[in-house]
């Protein structure tokens, strides 16, 4: 079962590398534990940045200066630079291959104006753009015969002398344990948010599976303490309320109907602002009643079908209840400006990696920019690693590791209920890990998470079945989810500043002695 190119996760970064690699010439093989149109680049909606002059205000510079703003001094120049110059390029080829984006009576692309970006920049289908991104990408794998494995969960890469040969993945549908050989391996596997369980934007399955993979692997993870919580969540399911809607010239509401807020400040410093005001017993809205029904149903009915179906309200006529929550981890496995990891062969793109252009805060619109530019870069970089080195490697040792491993989860007792902790776990980072932290609070809170992974033997499955054991497959990320808890809180101890997305009460300042990268290993040592 080996390929050239193995890509983990068919998110838009997975598509993208895949895509790019097969046209580099490799063979390329895509393996993820959902289906691509399932996964959480459909959720991007408000738009994706490049600098197009439409409205003529917009420009790279601007671009680039908007992006280091709000990365709050450490991202690297040279990556926003190399972003935001590619994403012309990036526009001009999503749109050759059928995205459709919407248009301006001029029939040029339509671009609105986000969180944080000094013109409209944000190019966009409706309110939709990320699914129709990735609908049209899995199109153009699927016309390209690149293959697509589903269902299949990813244990571990297969590394030897700091080198990648493929990956461990247990199959859902028959509970086996298999091995897929590799010349080169990118991981396209998401973000991690979704440690705050239901206070996340993020679909179920956002559980930080290829970082926890990269750790044990021994690669390394860095800023793992910058999370940014959208502002605008719907209150009582934390849908995703998009950001088009306040760059369409919604206003955020307290209780009173005070604005309190420029609505188009960056995404921590609203969210801080809505926080704060929740924190004084405020309810908070989001109005764009004033739009009018013509405007929302032709620029945001995916909204408007949104409020209607989670919170019954429609805003045509009704304020929309929201509240800020976790929404994007801006840290990830480290990478070069080669999207390549400390490990030879083994490459990330997308969320799962820090290619330290999002700094401690992500502008609006700048991730699906990302994952098209490190996605391609990934692919062709995959694809020329693997035509210069193909070699196989005999030893079968982590196949046996990990089919061991599954045998002994299924032996764990589950006199404990880990759906329950993980509920816990998310309340707990929502409250002590959340927009506003402390030390103490931090502290505690690692300490119970070391107490949790202390008694994971406790914790295991009731169904003990092999065919499409979701039990088992909901164990396993929960085990990825407390070692990245883990990760996250050294972090954010090891930063007594407030810097972008991190914000310490106890050091409510930036100070300029952390305006540095925080790089963890696998046994948590800070540096």
């Amino acid at each position: 079962m080996k390929s050239d190119v193995l890509i983990i996760g068919a998110g838009g970064a997975g598509l993208v590398a895949a895509i790019s690699a097969h046209e580099s010439g490799a063979k390329v093989r895509v393996i993820t534990k959902e289906y691509p149109t399932r996964s959480q680049t459909s959720m991007a909606q408000g738009g994706i940045n490049a600098a197009l002059s439409n409205a003529g205000e917009d420009s790279i510079e601007a671009h680039i200066k908007n992006t280091l703003k709000s990365a709050h001094g450490i991202a690297n120049e040279e990556a926003v630079n190399f972003l935001c110059q590619s994403a012309p390029k990036a526009i001009e080829w999503l749109d050759s291959i059928g995205v459709c984006f919407s248009r301006t009576k001029e029939s040029k692309i339509a671009q609105r104006k986000l969180g944080g970006a000094s013109a409209a920049c944000a190019c966009y289908a409706q309110d939709y753009t990320g699914l129709k991104i990735l609908h049209t990408l899995y199109d153009k794998c699927l016309s390209l015969g690149i293959e697509i494995l589903n269902e299949k969960y990813l244990l571990d890469y297969i590394v030897e002398d700091d080198r990648v040969y493929g990956a461990i993945v247990l199959d859902i549908r028959t509970g086996e344990v298999q091995r897929y050989e590799s010349s080169s391996l990118i991981i396209a596997t998401g973000g991690y948010s979704r440690i705050y369980d239901k206070y996340s934007t993020n679909s179920n399955s956002t559980t930080g599976d290829g970082l926890a993979a990269a750790i044990r692997g021994g690669a390394r993870v860095s800023d793992m303490e910058f999370i940014q919580f959208h502002p605008t969540a719907l209150k009582n399911s934390s849908v995703l309320i998009s950001e088009s809607a306040r760059g369409a010239g919604g206003f955020l509401l307290n209780s009173k109907g005070e604005r309190f807020v420029n609505e188009l400040l960056p995404r921590d410093e609203v969210a801080r602002a809505i926080n704060d005001e929740i924190l004084r017993s405020e309810d908070i809205f989001l109005d764009i009643r004033h739009l009018g029904e013509e405007f929302i149903n032709e620029e945001l009915p995916q909204e408007r079908k949104l409020a209607k179906l989670y919170e019954n309200v429609d805003p045509v006529y009704d304020l929309i209840p929201i509240k800020p929550v976790a929404h994007y981890t801006m840290g990830g496995i480290e990478v070069d400006k080669n999207s390549s990891t400390r490990i030879k062969g083994l490459y990330a793109a997308g969320e799962c990696a820090n290619h330290r252009v999002h700094g401690a805060n992500r502008l609006g619109g700048n991730s699906l920019l990302e994952l098209v530019v490190f996605g391609k870069q990934a692919g062709v970089n995959a694809a020329l690693y693997a035509k210069n080195f193909d070699k196989s490697l005999d030893d079968a040792t982590q196949l046996s590791i990990d089919k061991n491993f599954i045998s002994k989860v299924r032996a764990f007792s589950n006199e404990i209920d880990f759906y329950k902790i993980r509920e816990e776990l998310g309340d707990m980072f929502y409250t002590k890990v959340g927009i506003s932290r402390k030390k103490e609070s931090l502290e505690s809170s690692l300490i119970h998470v070391k107490d949790l992974l202390s008694k994971v033997h406790l914790m295991g499955v009731s169904d003990k079945s092999k065919i499409y054991n979701t039990n088992l497959i909901e164990f396993l990320e929960f085990k990825n989810m407390l070692e990245i808890s883990r990760l996250v809180l050294k972090g954010a101890i090891a930063r007594n500043e407030s810097r972008g997305s991190h914000f310490r009460e106890d050091y409510p300042n930036e100070d300029e002695k952390f305006k540095m990268h925080t790089i963890v290993d696998k046994d948590g040592v800070v540096s």
